[in-house]
């Protein structure tokens, strides 16, 4: 059937239509799909008008892939900083098998290029209707669109799941609060101290981080001693106690592996009583928000603006029976493990998009 090229500019129009008091979702964009404003209430007389179908993107945020296709929306409402265009032929270019192509790292590399040489690093539509595209036949562009959508519908069925999980978690953990009373974990904790004698090397240092894990560390280790390096054994907990430049969260996270991390010496380390706390239940609730504002609000009297160790111990939560606080935590942690399969998941999708344009390409090219 054959591959036919084109200039993406004779097949794509751009669509510049301002707001005209329509009733229709204000939506951001990143290289994830929509996210909702970050404020509001907004004067939208300045916002611009998507439709279905149309690419939206944010012209200075190309190298990371900021676009999305709009196949969610009849009519939304962006930012005047975007840019929206069409497919004005999809005779010839279906706007989802255009999703594709664009939705890859070489994609985003080119725009990298192309707004590189402009004043304020922006892609335009018309730098992107110069890039030129080998095109097969319509069946072939629908049969990888089909093969990419059945992926994404079977990870957006997984993704559901994974929420009624974090919903069953959430109403646990809300019937405690109103029907338990709440008990500091002072008496409940103990720290702990234990710096790198046992010679662990530098593939052992962990960092701590604000969505509360374990991370690789950031810090260059070379010609570093390890010696004050403190010990975060299985099932300890660590956290940050500065929270000044932490943007309102406290980096903190539960060792649940069965290995020996170290961890920064300015680090609080420590681990619970767990015939009366298990260290699960614990850091399910450390992990949310409330706890975040509650430490940034109890670490502002201070001059470092630090959680101290005393104030860990003055955080109250309700805290059940442990075959309770058993079943809500294996709860949690099934929905922690999910969660990372789904974004493995969402990982592997967009590592599939180049797969299927050279497929379609090899197809057409037989």
């Amino acid at each position: 059937m054959g591959l036919t090229k084109y200039k993406l500019g004779d097949l794509i129009k751009q669509r510049r239509e301002k707001n005209r008091d329509y009733d229709v979702p204000i939506r951001g964009v990143t290289r994830d799909g929509f996210i909702p404003p970050k404020v509001e209430r907004v004067d939208k007389k300045t916002f611009m008008v998507f439709y279905r179908n149309d690419f939206v993107f944010n012209a200075t945020r190309m190298e990371l892939n900021s676009i999305v296709l709009n196949n969610v929306y009849n009519k939304g409402l962006c930012s005047p900083l975007y840019s929206m265009f069409y497919v004005a032929k999809e005779e010839i270019l279906l706007p989802e098998y255009l999703n594709l192509y664009l939705k890859r790292n070489e994609f985003a590399r080119r725009c990298g290029m192309l707004g590189f040489g402009s004043a304020h690093h922006k892609v335009t539509v018309d730098d992107i209707g110069e890039l030129e595209i080998d095109l097969p036949p319509l069946p072939i562009q629908q049969k990888y669109v089909d093969v990419y959508n059945a992926m994404l519908a079977n990870q957006r069925a997984y993704e559901s799941g994974l929420e009624d999980l974090k919903l069953t978690c959430d109403a646990y953990i809300e019937r405690l609060r109103r029907e338990m009373p709440y008990t500091a974990i002072g008496e409940y904790i103990e720290q702990s101290d234990e710096r790198n004698t046992i010679n662990l090397g530098a593939d052992s240092v962990r960092g701590l981080s604000t969505s509360k894990e374990i991370i690789p560390t950031k810090a260059n280790l070379d010609g570093v001693s390890l010696g004050n390096y403190k010990q975060m054994k299985p099932n300890q907990i660590g956290y940050v106690a500065d929270t000044s430049r932490r943007g309102d969260k406290i980096s903190l996270a539960l060792n649940n592996t069965d290995e020996t991390y170290l961890v920064s010496s300015i680090s609080t380390v420590f681990g619970t009583k767990q015939d009366k706390l298990l260290p699960a239940y614990l850091k399910m609730f450390f992990s949310r928000t409330e706890f975040d504002r509650y430490a940034r609000f109890h670490s502002w009297g201070s001059a470092r603006e630090a959680f101290s160790w005393d104030d860990m111990r003055e955080v109250k939560i309700p805290i059940p029976e442990i075959s309770v606080q058993k079943s809500i935590a294996d709860i949690y942690s099934t929905y922690l493990t999910r969660r990372e399969i789904n974004e493995k998941m969402k990982a592997q999708i967009k590592d599939l998009c180049p797969i299927l344009i050279k497929g379609s390409i090899d197809e057409a090219s037989a």
